[in-house]
């Protein structure tokens, strides 16, 4: 993806706090925040960790005690109409009635998005087409999957073509097919226009669909940057080798000339390439014994998320029942 050097969601020292005045629970303390035209910025972290309340302001649907938000150049406090009219946003949740078809239900949306009334038919028709619910397009939703009602709830947030998008854990919940197939329609979002600002927990969106993350935690930005910085601002990649016993694994690593083995594993730093991974396994069986199993690992956003914080984010989105 590309993206230009414009910024069109900036968040300085937003902070929040919620409950009585006397014992305020604070939610964000200092969050600071860009997404430029044409990006994805992932704001990642575990739950409670400040990401909707973060999304609310940016919306306009909260007010923050202290700091101060734009979207393409507007308040989000003193301009919120403004924002309002350049922005779609799919909650937590989806916002859609179940007693109406797809195609009322986007209706209803484009009319009150003011659409022009010859227009509302033909936008309807695209995203229906878009999102892959033209089959299914005059079906009641009570009828339709958790998956085809969350397209449908990001495409009714896409009805004005807003400048950006704010997904809140869009895929929460989903089976692991629907949140591929989400996944693709969000591409095809970001390929048209739309810029995109996604809140999630997990790991593996986050590193498929980012330009850029956010980690978050307890409401504040722990750190910032591609994929691929975070990754190695962890370490570099390495080899390892898990051995029967913790006596296996002391004397491969006093061979090996490297540190002390955690939980029977010896890691060996290497730039991955096939000649050093060749020289260290060669190395390891000269030295013997041999180990139970081996594998090249690369640093991952877990690893990130896990040295900055000292807690996992979720392993795995949980299968809609």
């Amino acid at each position: 993806m590309s993206y230009t050097d414009e910024v069109l969601v900036r968040a300085a020292g937003l902070r929040k706090s919620y409950g009585p005045a006397r014992r305020p629970v604070r939610v964000l303390d200092g969050v600071d925040l860009e997404l430029r035209a044409g990006e994805v910025l992932a704001l990642l972290g575990p739950n409670g960790a400040g990401k909707t309340t973060t999304v609310r302001i940016l919306a306009t649907l909260t007010r923050p005690d202290a700091g101060s938000a734009h979207v393409a150049g507007y308040d989000v406090v003193a301009e919120a109409r403004r924002v309002r009219e350049i922005i779609g946003l799919t909650g937590q949740h989806a916002a859609v009635d179940l007693k109406l078809s797809g195609r009322e239900n986007l209706t209803t949306m484009a009319r009150l998005a003011h659409l022009p009334r010859r227009a509302v038919r033909g936008r309807v028709a695209e995203l229906l087409e878009a999102f892959g619910l033209t089959d299914a397009a005059d079906r009641r939703l009570d009828t339709y999957s958790g998956g085809m009602r969350r397209r449908l709830d990001i495409a009714a947030g896409l009805v004005r073509r807003p400048r950006v998008l704010f997904l809140d854990e869009p895929t929460t919940g989903l089976d692991p097919r629907s949140r591929a197939y989400l996944w693709d329609v969000v591409r095809d979002v970001v390929a048209g226009g739309t810029s995109l600002f996604l809140t999630t927990q997990y790991l593996e969106e986050a590193d498929r669909l980012a330009d850029r993350i956010a980690m978050i935690d307890d409401g504040r930005v722990v750190a910032e940057g591609t994929p691929a910085r975070l990754k190695q601002a962890v370490g570099d990649a390495a080899i390892e080798l898990t051995y029967g016993t913790g006596a296996e694994a002391g004397f491969a690593a006093a061979a090996l000339g490297t540190g002390t083995p955690e939980d029977r594993t010896v890691r060996v730093p290497t730039d991955g390439s096939v000649g050093h991974v060749r020289g260290v396994l060669a190395a390891v069986e000269a030295a013997g014994p041999a180990p139970v199993r081996w594998e090249v690992r690369a640093p991952s956003l877990d690893d990130a998320f896990l040295a900055l914080t000292g807690q996992p984010t979720a392993p795995a989105a949980a299968v809609a029942a």
